[in-house]
């Protein structure tokens, strides 16, 4: 992974952290920064560390994306823990954070390809077609310590006798 595109996060986790210290009028602490996050999330928060993490391997392929959105994204996290507590991940806290700070619609999901992360895939079924899951969370239906639903339809999903990968 470049050390290029490593610098130009941390960098722009700074200037984050800046522009919500003046717009805010908060003194806000620089985060650890990190770029060891794995599978198909592009960041992640640590709030009680107040550490941000960050994937290496889709940094390399979309890094304009990770200064427009997942940086501003991740700090957001950090900005709403330090000002409200513990409040819903992606909740009206942060969303609105989002976009005074740094007028963004948050977003819950990014949009970028994951093919290169994504481990073996379990092929389930719901009402409006099939859904893949993560090895994880195949694990955790198979031992009966979950259920997960379909974004689209709402309706549980089954497994299929079809594994990808």
């Amino acid at each position: 992974m470049s050390f290029q595109y490593q610098q130009l996060v941390i960098n722009r986790v700074l200037e984050c952290i800046h522009t919500a210290s003046k717009q805010l009028n908060k003194a806000f602490q620089p985060p650890k920064i990190s770029f060891n996050q794995r599978g198909k999330i592009a960041g992640c928060a640590r709030l009680q560390t107040n550490e941000l993490r960050f994937n290496p391997v889709l940094l390399k392929d979309n890094h304009q994306l990770f200064l427009d959105e997942v940086v501003p994204h991740e700090v957001c996290h950090l900005i709403a823990f330090s000002m409200f507590g513990k409040v819903r991940p992606h909740g009206k806290e942060w969303k609105s954070l989002m976009k005074v700070l740094f007028d963004l619609d948050g977003q819950t999901y990014h949009k970028m390809d994951v093919k290169k992360v994504a481990g073996k895939q379990f092929v389930y079924q719901c009402e409006c077609g099939p859904v893949e899951l993560s090895i994880r969370r195949h694990n955790k239906v198979k031992r009966g310590e979950q259920q997960y639903t379909c974004r689209r339809c709402q309706s549980i999903l089954t497994q299929t006798n079809i594994s990808n990968k």
